[in-house]
């Protein structure tokens, strides 16, 4: 007898999660110390949606878990072309600076380790990234994010601008086969 798996669980297979950090915390009271941890994750489908969320728990497998749920929640859709992304971007979120290019077909993933894990979640292949400024793990994914968010497809703009794509590109004849 064959097991069904439900749609809900072959969704979730599909999922892709990186532990950007997982941090010790510690809460002096007048008793003594307590210890709990904070775990930063970024989840994605690698197909143009990625997600990062935060978890705090006194058990560093309970504060992935909570994290993985909470990046999962907060998935936003970002436009591939290709393996790449359409055109340069720029975000910023605190200190951390990141400057995002497309780049051709082989190039790979150039990109240091917190944006290289959102990168591998959103499923780019061929990406140039740097970051500038400040280091800190969470606010370079969340400046990666933000420069991701700035991304709209051909369509979309052309929708804005209320034309087509091949007339916003300054294709004048359409190829005819």
């Amino acid at each position: 007898m064959s097991k069904v798996i439900p749609k809900t669980r072959e969704k979730e297979n599909e999922m892709v999660d990186h532990v950007v950090n997982v941090r010790r915390v510690t809460k002096v009271t007048k008793g003594g110390k307590r210890f709990s941890f904070s775990a930063f994750v970024v989840s994605g489908n690698q197909e143009g949606q990625v997600g990062c969320g935060l978890g705090r728990s006194r058990e560093v497998a309970a504060a992935i878990a909570k994290a993985t749920n909470q990046a999962r929640k907060n998935m936003v859709t970002i436009p591939l072309y290709g393996g790449t992304i359409p055109y340069p971007v720029t975000g910023k979120h605190g200190a951390s600076t990141v400057i995002i290019r497309s780049a051709s077909k082989g190039t790979g993933v150039i990109a240091g380790g917190a944006m290289r894990s959102i990168m591998g979640a959103l499923g780019v292949k061929d990406v140039l990234a740097k970051s500038l400024g400040s280091a800190n793990r969470q606010n370079v994914v969340k400046a990666t994010l933000n420069a991701l968010a700035k991304l709209r497809s051909a369509e979309h703009l052309a929708r804005l601008r209320n034309t087509t794509v091949n007339d916003m590109v300054g294709k004048k004849h359409a190829t005819t086969e």
